[in-house]
Parts: C-alpha cells; sequence; structure tokens
C-alpha cells in the first residue's frame, strides 16, 4: 500500500471550496482525469454508502468514515462495482478494502488550503498523481474563477 498526498492552496473560501469538490455540476469536471463521466452517489451518512462511479456505472463501493463539512471528509473503500454487481467479498478487493481518500480544508487566511490522502497499490500510483495532479488545478481554477482549459 501506498499512501499519497496532494496540496493546494486556493484564493476563495472554504465552503466555495467544498461545493466545487462536491457539487454534481462540478465533480465531474475535476474528476475527468480519473475516467469521462465520473460521477458520485452518496447518502452524505457516516457509515451510509458512496458510489464513485464512471460513464459505464462501474467504480467503488465506499462509505463515509468521517465528516465535519467545510472542513473534511474521509471515505473508506469497501469494494468494486463491475457489470451492475457489487463486489465486496473477493479476494482481490480483500487486498485493498478499508484503504481510505482524506480530504481537508483549512482556513489559511481567507484562502483554503486544501489537503488530500489517498491509500492506493502502487500499480495505481501514476493514475492517482495524474489525475489529483490536474483534477485540483481545476478546482483551483473554478473556485478562483480563473478560466482553466484541459490539460
Amino acid at each position: 500500500m501506498e499512501t499519497l498526498s496532494y496540496e493546494t492552496v486556493i484564493d476563495a473560501p472554504l465552503q466555495k471550496v467544498w461545493d466545487i469538490l462536491w457539487s454534481p455540476e462540478t465533480y465531474s469536471q475535476w474528476t475527468q482525469y480519473f475516467g469521462t463521466g465520473s460521477i458520485m452517489k452518496s447518502d452524505w451518512k457516516v457509515g451510509g454508502t458512496t458510489y464513485f462511479l464512471n460513464h459505464k456505472g462501474e467504480g467503488l463501493v465506499s462509505t463515509i468514515d468521517s465528516l465535519d463539512e467545510p472542513n473534511q471528509i474521509v471515505f473508506k473503500h469497501l469494494g468494486l462495482i463491475k457489470d451492475g454487481t457489487e463486489d465486496t467479498q473477493s479476494k482481490e478487493v480483500m487486498e485493498w478494502s478499508g484503504y481510505s481518500e482524506k480530504y481537508f480544508l483549512i482556513d489559511f487566511d481567507g484562502k483554503t488550503k486544501l489537503h488530500t490522502e489517498i491509500q492506493t497499490e502502487k500499480e495505481w500510483e501514476d493514475h492517482m498523481n495524474t489525475g489529483f495532479t490536474k483534477g485540483l488545478m481545476v478546482v483551483k481554477s473554478l473556485a478562483e474563477g480563473v478560466n482553466f482549459t484541459s490539460v
């Protein structure tokens, strides 16, 4: 397991950055580097169900482990959805089930320091680095009102 972290300072208040991260209208914009048409469906309850899905409806089954809007959210990944079926018990899934994805938003003199951490397997490190590096640039540009062209 690898723990990767990313950080950026955004010239916008916490709530605005939070809304850009999790609003359906902007979520798919910053997560496009993880997969085209990415969406998140959540009941927004600690211990509830959250899905991170691609345009085919495949992706991760997760739960919210900790939530303090707009300061932090921690997701725990529990399994996969593939071909419409949830898998939380296969040997493949059990090797990484419980890995976390964390977002911390810290007031930094009226700006927001956004810090993210993700646990992943080594084979996914390049994908995560690309996704978060480019994705957080989109979050920053949306929050600061800067026109951003995808790279």
